[in-house]
C-alpha cells in the first residue's frame, strides 16, 4: 500500500468519486460515511461541536493506483482535552462512524496506519480516539491486533444503544411479528388518522423547488420540543440544511411529513440508503396530538419500507421506548481509543 496524507479540503473534496465507490464495498457501508456529508460535516465542524480542527486523512492506494482503504481523520482535543486523532463525522451528529476499506484491506491497512501514524508529519496527537463504531465493526478487532503489534494500548467502551428493526418484505408479515397489543395500537391510530373529518395525509418531499421550505418546515418541527431547539443554533441548522440538501442530490434522502387539514403535524428526516431506511431525526405539532401524528406517520413508512422491500429500519442511536413496542431489536455503538508510547 502507498499511504498519503491529505491535509486540505480542496484534496478530500477531489475525491468524491473514488470514496464513495471504495465506501460502497466497505464493511461498514453507512451513509455517515459517504463523502457529500462528511464533506459538510468538516465544513461546519459538526455544526460547530468542535472549535478547532486540522483535517489529517489517510489514504491507501494499492500499485495500480486503485483507492483501497481510507482513515477519514481530524486533529483537535477530545472530550477530556487530549490531543486525539478522531473519525470525520464524531460525535453527536453521525450516528455510525468507521474506517473505509476493500475487503481484505482492513488489516494491513490499519497496521500500516498505525506505523505511518506514527512517522508522519503530523500534529503532535497522544491518542487515537474513535466513536460511534458498530459493536459488529471488523474495525475493532483489526485495530486491537494492530495496536498490541506495536505495544500500544487499546481500550473499548459500549456507548449508546441502536435499535432497528429487520423487515421481512411485507407489511403483514412485520405487523405479524410484532406484540399483539402494539399491532393493533399501530391499526387503530393509522386508521384513526384515516376516518378523520378532516384531510390527513403522508408524503416523502420529492419536489426540488420547494425542498427548502420542506427544511424549514421540518426545523419548526424539530423547534417544538424545548431540548432540541437548544440544540438547533444558527451554525447547526446550517450544518442540517447542508446534509439534507447533500443526501438529497445523491439520491438518499427521505424526508417525510404527515399533513392534517393542510398542516404539517409531523415529521421524519430519514436516509434512504444501502437498501436500508436510517432514521435521523423527527418533529411533531403538539397542537395535532390527538391524531398521534408521530406514531401514524411511523407507522407509513415502516409499510413503505416494506412495500419497497428495504432490509431494515434503523432507529440508529437512542434507546426510547417507543422503538422496542414498534418491534426493534438492541445492537450497540462503541468507543475505540488506541494510546501509543510516549
Amino acid at each position: 500500500m502507498q499511504l498519503d496524507l491529505i491535509r486540505s479540503s480542496e484534496a478530500f473534496e477531489a475525491l468524491a468519486d473514488e470514496w464513495n465507490q471504495l465506501l460502497s464495498n466497505s464493511a461498514s457501508h453507512v451513509p455517515f460515511l459517504r463523502h457529500e456529508y462528511l464533506l459538510t460535516w468538516w465544513r461546519t465542524l459538526g455544526g460547530g461541536e468542535w472549535k478547532s480542527g486540522e483535517l489529517c486523512l489517510v489514504t491507501a492506494r494499492r500499485s495500480d493506483g486503485q483507492l483501497c482503504a481510507a482513515a477519514p481523520l481530524f486533529f483537535t482535543q477530545n472530550r477530556e482535552g487530549e490531543p486525539a486523532l478522531m473519525l470525520l463525522g464524531s460525535i453527536e451528529i453521525s450516528d455510525y462512524l468507521d474506517v473505509l476499506a476493500l475487503p481484505g484491506q482492513l488489516q494491513p491497512f490499519l497496521e500500516e496506519l498505525f506505523a505511518y501514524l506514527d512517522l508522519a508529519d503530523l500534529p503532535p496527537w497522544r491518542v487515537l480516539d474513535w466513536y460511534n463504531l458498530l459493536e459488529n465493526s471488523p474495525t475493532l478487532a483489526a485495530m486491537q491486533s494492530a495496536a498490541a503489534s506495536r505495544g500500544w494500548i487499546y481500550h473499548q467502551e459500549q456507548l449508546q444503544h441502536c435499535p432497528y428493526i429487520p423487515l421481512p418484505g411485507d407489511w403483514e408479515a412485520y405487523l405479524a411479528s410484532i406484540d399483539k397489543k402494539q399491532r393493533h395500537e399501530i391499526r387503530r391510530k393509522m386508521r384513526r388518522a384515516e376516518s378523520a373529518e378532516v384531510p390527513v395525509r403522508w408524503y416523502i418531499a420529492a419536489d426540488e423547488s420547494k425542498l427548502d421550505a420542506e427544511i424549514e418546515d421540518f426545523l419548526r418541527l424539530m423547534g417544538t420540543d424545548a431540548e432540541k431547539q437548544a440544540f438547533l443554533t444558527d451554525v447547526m441548522r446550517t450544518q442540517m440544511r447542508a446534509a439534507v440538501w447533500a443526501a438529497f442530490r445523491a439520491g438518499w434522502l427521505q424526508l417525510a411529513f404527515l399533513e392534517v387539514d393542510g398542516k404539517k403535524a409531523a415529521g421524519y428526516l430519514n436516509f434512504d440508503f444501502g437498501n436500508r431506511i436510517w432514521v435521523y431525526n423527527s418533529g411533531l405539532d403538539y397542537e395535532y396530538g390527538s391524531y398521534s401524528p408521530g406514531w401514524v406517520l411511523l407507522g407509513y413508512l415502516l409499510q413503505w419500507a416494506n412495500e419497497n422491500r428495504r432490509e431494515s429500519f434503523d432507529f440508529m442511536r437512542g434507546d426510547e421506548d417507543y422503538k422496542y413496542r414498534f418491534g426493534a431489536v438492541d445492537r450497540f455503538i462503541v468507543r475505540a481509543t488506541v494510546r501509543r508510547e510516549n
